[in-house]
């Protein structure tokens, strides 16, 4: 095996306070450091840690295409690795939920014949179990991204909890500023989810805290009202499930449960 190496890691969301023990330490022993956090704090704890730490964010421009974003973080990643360093990548929230440079790093690392692994972190979705209060474990829980949901006709169970991500930006493949990047997806979106679950089911918009004095961000509104609710590239929706469908009697015997087992 080549000697150079790559581990991407993940901060979480609020500040340090969610990086894990694990993530610390493959932060402060590798030789290089490159990183994409939301907020001022992450990115100078990052940088006091690691001085020659480097952020990507400036890959991202105005009007430019995200692939091609995604490509020139994954090539300045893996340039280190190539001259048999020992790199970290850090994410905000974990590095495996909607970081495709995190992934791609990776496959081309091993590929190429270096080490590469990823350590797990907070997720988004971490939160808004914790914070919203639903199990995910009851009734089961369905995750998609917004745009993908929509062009593929994602098949789901509306008495399955659901959660749709980048809300705010549905059908965008570049880079724009703004907090909004397409407000009439929205309606697209919330057309769709209507013929299913009806115009007037509650649904809930959250957005993930970065500081730990600040509550997340939450806002209820039926789905007839989502085009107007307060979204950004950072919202994400949950779908609260439909009456749950009566169990299959003849199956429950087949599992040795009996008729009144309540589940």
């Amino acid at each position: 095996m080549a000697a150079g190496s790559l581990i991407i890691v993940g901060t979480g969301y609020r500040i340090s306070g969610q990086i894990t023990e694990e993530a610390d330490s493959a932060i402060r022993e590798c030789d290089r450091l490159f990183h994409l956090v939301q907020d001022a704090v992450t990115h100078r704890y990052l940088e006091e840690i690691q001085p020659r730490a480097e952020s990507l964010r400036d890959a991202y421009r105005e009007g430019r295409n995200r692939h091609e974003s995604y490509e020139e973080m994954v090539e300045r990643i893996l340039a280190p690795v190539r001259e048999g360093l020992s790199v970290c990548a850090a994410f905000y929230g974990h590095p495996g939920v909607f970081v495709t440079p995190a992934h791609e790093a990776i496959r081309r690392a091993r590929v190429e014949g270096y080490s590469a692994e990823m350590l797990p972190g907070i997720s988004a979705e971490d939160c808004i179990v914790a914070e919203l209060g639903f199990d995910p474990g009851a009734r089961g829980c369905q995750s998609f991204e917004a745009t993908d949901f929509l062009l593929r006709h994602r098949r789901f169970d509306p008495t399955s909890h659901l959660l749709l991500w980048q809300i705010g930006g549905i059908g965008v493949a570049d880079f724009r500023d703004g907090d909004l990047w397409n407000a009439s997806g929205l309606t697209v979106l919330a057309e769709a989810l209507a013929a299913e679950y009806g115009a007037g089911h509650e649904v809930e918009i959250y957005e993930a805290p970065a500081y730990p004095i600040c509550p997340p961000k939450r806002h209820r509104c039926r789905l007839e009202r989502l085009a107007e609710a307060p979204v950004t590239v950072a919202s994400t929706l949950y779908v609260p499930p439909l009456a749950d469908r009566d169990s299959d009697a003849a199956m429950r015997a087949r599992l040795g449960m009996p008729p009144d087992a309540g589940r």
